[in-house]
């Protein structure tokens, strides 16, 4: 079994900073990538960034958060961190922690998504 815990949401005004967490935890081979995905309201579910947690350490961002958010990893914990500094109110969503998980030697990476920590950003 495998879970994602995120923590770290939270309401701050425009110009904010918060710092998001995501563990996984439970019976797996590997993660080969982690990441984080945001749904505002009425909205479709979009990505805000990647990073593997291989030996070669990628990473990928959304557009609308470059420059102002970072992911970071922690191999050894399962854990990636999204720093999320001047924020604004379209920032505002439910964001979700994904992962791509290897079960087994021989299993194919599975996605694996956590329940979402809210984020509100106000003006």
């Amino acid at each position: 079994q495998v879970q994602l815990v995120e923590s770290g949401g939270g309401l701050v005004q425009t110009g904010g900073s918060l710092r998001l967490s995501c563990a996984a935890s439970g019976t797996f081979f590997n993660i080969n990538l982690m990441g984080w995905y945001r749904q505002a309201p009425g909205k479709q579910r979009e990505l805000v960034a990647t990073i593997t947690l291989g030996a070669f350490e990628s990473t990928s961002y959304a557009d609308a958060v470059r420059g102002r958010f970072t992911i970071s990893r922690d191999n050894a914990k399962n854990t990636v961190n999204l720093q999320m500094n001047s924020l604004k109110p379209d920032d505002t969503a439910v964001y979700y922690c994904n992962a791509v998980v290897q079960q087994g030697l021989l299993s194919g990476g599975m996605d694996y998504w956590g329940k979402g920590t809210l984020v509100t950003v106000s003006s």
